[in-house]
């Protein structure tokens, strides 16, 4: 018997549009190898709540996930933001077109999505001094500005970490009641290993490492990263463990 069809070997390793992270919390992959995602919560009456919007060509992705998650563009109907790179929020003007939903960020990122326009990038690194800003989008109006410690109505409680460094408003999200801590940019999961986002993408690379010692305080039982896959075994104690050889503690 010969090797099976070109389609039957590639069937075997096609991924999903969305994988579930727990009870109501998914991950919609919006790049090749799982390099940028967007997480999508969806509540017991139905409505949900995205978490970042990816490039300007995401949104077909992410309604591709939404089908396979059997919800709706109009049950969606709020968008949060980690923070204001194009890489999170180049899809935001289109999915809050698609959906007519409502954009919260954090009230040091709020400008810079108001505007279309990336923050400061790092002066202490080559790139930063040479491109300045962290790119451009469309400009899209924010609805809510967030604050640290602040607990959304999102799925039983969705509480904002602000880890300000990547950008000045950056957050990460803890979802108390599956356990699901998104990072954000504060600490990749991408080209197989954990690794810190590049210096010149951040507009203080140092502040950025020294605020990750927020998710090593949090609690959680998985850790999804907007850049690169899900660490489901012993998230907590693999990523307190990665941030303590970077000499990054806890409080």
């Amino acid at each position: 018997m010969g090797p099976p069809p070109p389609s039957a070997r590639f069937a075997s390793v096609s991924r999903p549009p969305a994988i579930e992270l727990a009870p109501g919390v998914w991950r919609v992959p919006t790049a090749p190898r799982d390099l940028v995602n967007t997480f999508v919560f969806v509540e017991d009456d139905g409505q949900v709540t995205l978490v970042d919007a990816g490039t300007k060509r995401a949104p077909k992705k992410v309604m591709a996930g939404l089908a396979h998650i059997g919800v709706a563009p109009d049950d969606v109907t709020r968008l949060l933001v980690t923070h204001a790179h194009p890489d999170h929020v180049g899809g935001l003007s289109g999915l809050r077109g698609r959906t007519g939903a409502t954009v919260a960020v954090h009230e040091r990122d709020a400008a810079y999505v108001r505007e279309g326009k990336g923050p400061v990038l790092d002066r202490g690194t080559l790139g930063g001094r040479l491109l300045r800003h962290k790119g451009k989008s469309a400009p899209t109006p924010v609805d809510d500005e967030l604050v640290d410690g602040q607990v959304l109505d999102v799925a039983g409680g969705l509480r904002v970490l602000h880890t300000p460094g990547h950008t000045p408003g950056h957050i990460a999200l803890l979802h108390e009641p599956s356990r699901v801590l998104i990072t954000g940019d504060s600490v990749w999961n991408a080209f197989n290993r954990m690794r810190w986002p590049f210096g010149w993408w951040c507009t203080d690379a140092g502040l950025n490492r020294r605020t990750a010692s927020a998710l090593a305080d949090a609690d959680y039982d998985v850790a999804a990263f907007t850049h690169g896959p899900e660490i489901r075994d012993r998230a907590r104690e693999t990523v307190r463990g990665w941030l303590a050889d970077r000499s990054v503690t806890a409080g």
